[in-house]
């Protein structure tokens, strides 16, 4: 059976994340069902990155068995047709070897936070990125997230619900841009690493933006992050400013 890497972008916000659930909506039903109209049977895909309720993706990456020989670009037409009117598309199918993992493949996945900075409410980015109502300091959160960088037990911004084998991750890059907008500033978070732990990103967001706002200094992200206690981080942030951005492999399917 042919095996097919599928790019995946989505709005998260009316799934109960990505994982197939029995009674809820999810992205991984959705696209399976999508596949059923083209290949009647039960269908099983995996992906990259298990996102949760509300999380978006521009560059998730799962993967299929199929019994035909698709084309790529007509195998990704068909199903965008089917996934109407759920908030998913097929940017590209690529075929892969029999091998070939969507997860256990990958070498490293880079999210993106949204968040800015506004008194009003947010209407047509509603959903996009998490909405403030309070100035941040951009120095602050950057001194704050240089103290997250490198290898930790980051047993602190682990959910008590994570089921990774070990709390220590490598934190390969951490970086916080601001662009001002006539009403407030939009702050982008970008996170990289090879894997990441059960709400490990917003937990970095939430206790950095505590930092911004001046609740937190910058060196008490280095003693939360000592304390390997998960009572020491700052609040967890909101689902819907989290975009899976990208998964890298040694040999992009896709290119």
């Amino acid at each position: 059976m042919p095996r097919y890497a599928l790019l995946v972008e989505y709005d998260g916000a009316p799934f109960a994340g990505w994982q197939r659930q029995k009674d809820q909506p999810s992205v991984q039903g959705a696209i399976e069902a999508a596949l059923a109209k083209l290949e009647p049977r039960d269908h099983t895909i995996a992906a990259a990155g298990r996102t949760d309720a509300g999380v978006h993706a521009t560059g998730q990456v799962a993967h299929c068995d199929l019994a035909r020989d698709w084309d790529p670009f007509r195998l990704s037409e068909a199903l965008n047709y089917h996934l109407k009117p759920d908030p998913v598309a097929i940017l590209k199918a690529a075929q892969v070897d029999d091998d070939w993992h969507a997860r256990f493949s990958a070498i490293e996945r880079q999210y993106l936070f949204k968040l800015i900075t506004r008194r009003a409410p947010l209407t047509v980015e509603a959903g996009q990125m998490w909405r403030v109502n309070h100035a941040l300091d951009l120095d602050a959160m950057r001194e704050g997230a240089n103290y997250l960088l490198g290898e930790h037990d980051f047993t602190t911004f682990r959910s008590t619900i994570c089921q990774a084998k070990s709390p220590v991750k490598t934190l390969d890059s951490l970086r916080i841009e601001a662009h001002p907008r006539p009403y407030g500033t939009e702050y982008h978070f970008h996170v990289r690493a090879r894997s990441f732990l059960h709400n490990q990103v917003r937990s970095f967001v939430g206790t950095l933006e505590r930092v911004g706002a001046g609740a937190w200094r910058p060196e008490d992200v280095k003693a939360a992050l000592a304390a390997r206690d998960r009572a020491a981080c700052g609040p967890v942030s909101p689902p819907m400013g989290l975009y899976l951005a990208r998964v890298g492999y040694p040999d992009d399917p896709f290119a």
